[in-house]
């Protein structure tokens, strides 16, 4: 069986680290610390300081011999992401000159069965993060048709979301679904995909962990988070694995580095445009080169985006990234 450290690749790391720019030394941020790939790269650099935190307590439990090492350099505690800025804040971590975010579940957490991120090994349907709070068998068993459907069409953009959520409140009625295997089953019999290689399941998976996880206004608080703490010229590098987290962390440099406006007059009484508070570097998204989807097929859907922070003030999330980041039937209890 492959070591902790060996079972999680960190995925586009020299490439997430060269944007990062470490040479300069200073303070960063690692939000999603796993087996420690890119700790372990910024800690190369004898001059980093690393803060890293992740929310998973099995990824603190398991973290190497090694942190002890660095233990003057390396401060690693258990948090989400999401509270990046009060962390840094709380701790006097500042002035920050780079966050690091791999986005989405580790190879860690997706290769153990009883974890129930995957159908590939049979295990309880669980799938959270953190160990406690709702399950994903909660939502299967106990949400109704529409909030199913919902989960299954804009948290894992599954054509046949109502065809799944219809099945799963018909067949409930007879046996909870407690286990990945069972789910799979059900989701393989009425949405088989014949025009793909990938199973008939992976989407909804996908979905139910965002769900369980939050994982999308997570990583909305995050990018927050790390725009109000990050000093001039700190850099903030994120790697996504599927659309939904790609669509939010371009948005939301698109937003803060100003594009889309123009610099023509205004209507009387209209609003001049927020100054950038980021910009952007270079050629974006950056992808995995063949060579390391060969030696690491996990990393073929990745996408690395990064961007500089300038002097301006931090802004508000916008309404348009708040939608991307919910369920409509979320957005209906704030009204």
């Amino acid at each position: 069986m492959l070591s902790k450290d060996l079972r999680h690749i960190a995925v586009l790391r020299d490439e997430a680290i060269a944007a990062l720019a470490p040479e300069r030394g200073g303070r960063f941020v690692d939000g999603t610390f796993g087996a420690g790939g890119y700790t372990r790269a910024l800690l190369t650099y004898p001059q980093t300081l690393v803060l890293a935190f992740d929310r998973d307590p099995s990824a603190i439990a398991g973290a190497g011999d090694w942190v002890k090492s660095a233990q003057d350099r390396l401060w690693l505690i258990e948090s989400r992401f999401s509270q990046l800025d009060k962390i840094v804040l709380d701790r006097n971590f500042t002035p920050l000159d780079g966050v690091v975010f791999d986005v989405g579940v580790s190879s860690m957490q997706f290769d153990e069965a009883a974890r129930g991120f995957s159908f590939r090994g049979d295990g309880p349907l669980d799938m959270r993060m953190e160990g406690r709070g709702l399950s994903a068998a909660d939502i299967v068993n106990t949400w109704d048709e529409d909030a199913l459907a919902d989960v299954f069409y804009f948290f894992g953009e599954e054509r046949a979301a109502r065809r799944i959520a219809r099945a799963i409140v018909h067949d409930r009625r007879q046996a909870p679904f407690l286990t990945t295997k069972s789910l799979a089953g059900l989701i393989e019999r009425v949405a088989p995909n014949r025009s793909s290689d990938i199973h008939p399941a992976t989407k909804s998976f996908q979905a139910l962990r965002i769900a369980v996880n939050n994982e999308l206004e997570e990583l909305l608080a995050g990018l927050a988070g790390a725009e109000k703490v990050l000093a001039p010229g700190g850099r903030l590098a994120i790697v996504s694995f599927h659309s939904l987290e790609d669509r939010i962390v371009k948005l939301f440099f698109s937003e803060r580095c100003g594009r889309g406006e123009t610099g023509s007059r205004r209507l009387p009484g209209e609003e001049a445009p927020h100054r950038p508070s980021f910009q952007s570097l270079g050629r974006q998204p950056i992808i995995p080169s063949v060579s390391e989807v060969h030696a690491n097929p996990r990393a073929r859907s990745a996408k690395l985006r990064f961007a500089t922070r300038t002097d301006a003030p931090s802004l508000p999330i916008s309404n348009r990234l708040e939608r991307i980041a919910r369920l409509p039937i979320q957005d209906k209890g704030k009204n």
